[in-house]
């Protein structure tokens, strides 16, 4: 075999294996290799946005809890407000029925007197009734002290 031989078809091999380089180069491994970029480079984006998510959802637990406490502190005040609203009110409704209660018995207690005074008056009226008839059989007799005395005695017993 001739040595040229050989060397022109190692340098021939040589131009075509770069040649072959060349276009892998330029028509696969460029492509490939942008395609192996992007992809890491969406790679990269979802696992910094599944960061930022796991950032988010650990704010929005803490906000939720804030949000929830606050919600318990402030049912808690509203609880708290109602039940002295209640105490209050049913002081009031107590007071209000004392005073009620002790207006009626006021007004018992008037009606009371009236009636007494009523029957103090009748009673007057019968007293004075007895005392003219007594009179008119103390006068219809012959005034005797003692007989005058008796009567008055009899009425007395009769009141």
């Amino acid at each position: 075999m001739n040595p040229v031989g050989i060397n022109a078809t190692l340098i021939i091999q040589l131009i075509t294996f770069a040649i072959l380089v060349a276009l892998l180069f330029k028509y696969l491994y460029g492509p490939l290799r942008k395609a192996m970029d992007a992809r890491q480079a969406r790679i990269a984006d979802g696992l910094a946005a599944a960061e930022r998510g796991k950032e988010e959802l650990d704010l929005a637990q803490k906000r939720a809890a804030d949000i929830l406490r606050e919600a318990k502190d402030r049912a808690a005040e509203i609880v708290a407000a109602a039940e002295k609203r209640g105490n209050e009110m049913r002081e009031e409704a107590q007071n209000r029925a004392r005073e009620e209660a002790d207006r009626i018995i006021a007004g018992a207690r008037a009606e009371i007197e009236v009636e007494s005074n009523r029957a103090r008056e009748q009673l007057r009226g019968q007293v004075v009734q007895l005392v003219i008839n007594g009179t008119e059989r103390i006068l219809q007799r012959e005034i005797d002290p003692q007989a005058h005395r008796d009567i008055v005695d009899r009425m007395v017993a009769q009141l």
